[in-house]
């Protein structure tokens, strides 16, 4: 993810290009992510529609081997958009049909995924240091085999098909409270567009270098990671719009921060708030999904949170290109708006359910 946009670069895309492919697979899985999670629901065979969804994003990603142009490289990341995004909400949906008929701790799984996320990163920091920038695309074609691998010694499934279908996709977009979260937290998980696609571009510019910004996303990461090891506590003593609200708050300060400077110890800080603002949403989203929908509907549910959050996320991702090619750094400014407006929506909600418990 920091160093996708430097490969991008390297290929002679500007940042409005940049932002444009970012932007694509957020697009793509809008539509993409609910129709094949509810394929997954339908079939009971999650695990056979995740072993395909990784064959198929391995072979897109190889393919971008042989782009040369900008063309090339949108028509096959609109191929990869179509199949490597959805494989998180199925895979988060039978981790969190585990969490609630087990009573397991869904932060102490995730932080496995945010730990080897910091080894990729750093990793992928030292590398690019000794190796060209095609390093990144053989990184990315590593871990979807491991991936992969990973999905094949999943336990067999003995799930009968579930008599849903399309038509019940709409029955949670009008569940009460649904769609006020989903917008509220898509709000705040598109707030890291400048961040995702463009942080490593600046810090680079203004005389960071790879290793370092490395260890900055690192950083980010070791603390969200903080946040899932206590994550019981705080789901249990905040709740999840809680938290999502809590993710909006500090958004808007962290924004505010790595806009006005790129001096490291500012950076340091700023990077921190990551468990916040990336962790505390994801944390209170899975949650809440988890527990306003239907067994039958878990990895539909999913993926319309998935695909209502990449539909703003590819929006913010086009205004980031735009933003950041005119002003820099300054686009951060931007994310620090959206956070608030995210913030006020989900303590609306946080109030709404009150009054309404209250009134009960």
């Amino acid at each position: 993810m920091p160093f996708w946009p430097l490969w991008l670069e390297n290929k002679g895309l500007d940042s409005i290009q940049i932002g444009l492919l970012l932007a694509l697979g957020p697009w793509v899985r809008t539509i993409t992510n609910p129709v094949i999670a509810n394929i997954s629901d339908r079939s009971g065979k999650s695990k056979t529609v995740l072993m395909i969804l990784s064959i198929l994003s391995i072979s897109a990603f190889l393919c971008f081997f042989l782009a040369q142009t900008f063309w090339a490289i949108l028509f096959i990341s609109i191929f990869a958009a179509i199949t490597f995004p959805v494989i998180l909400p199925i895979a988060e949906s039978k981790v969190m049909t585990s969490v609630l008929n087990q009573h397991l701790d869904y932060g102490r799984i995730r932080l496995w995924g945010s730990i080897t996320f910091i080894l990729g990163t750093i990793v992928t920091g030292q590398l690019l240091d000794y190796f060209n920038i095609n390093i990144i695309l053989i990184l990315v074609i590593a871990a979807l085999l491991l991936t992969f691998s990973s999905i094949t010694i999943l336990p067999s499934e003995n799930k009968e098909k579930t008599k849903s279908n399309y038509k019940d996709i709409p029955k949670l977009l009008v569940q009460p409270n649904f769609m006020l979260f989903v917008i509220s937290a898509s709000l705040l998980q598109a707030s890291h567009a400048v961040y995702n696609g463009f942080s490593a571009i600046h810090w680079l510019s203004s005389g960071i270098n790879e290793s370092l910004i490395g260890l900055l996303w690192a950083e980010g990461v070791m603390a969200e990671i903080f946040l899932f090891s206590l994550s019981g506590f705080f789901v249990a003593r905040i709740g999840p719009l809680g938290l999502i609200g809590l993710a909006g708050c500090f958004g808007v300060v962290r924004w505010i921060i790595l806009g006005l400077t790129t001096d490291i110890n500012y950076l340091l800080l700023a990077q921190v708030f990551h468990a916040i603002t990336f962790g505390a949403v994801h944390l209170g989203a899975m949650h809440f999904v988890a527990k306003n929908s239907p067994p039958s509907l878990s990895a539909t549910a999913q993926g319309i949170y998935a695909s209502c959050s990449g539909l703003m996320m590819g929006l913010t991702m086009i205004l980031a290109g735009n933003l950041f090619e005119s002003v820099g750094g300054k686009a951060f400014y931007a994310m620090s708006a959206i956070s608030a407006l995210g913030a006020v929506l989900s303590i609306y909600l946080i109030l709404k359910n009150k009054k309404l418990t209250s009134e009960f």
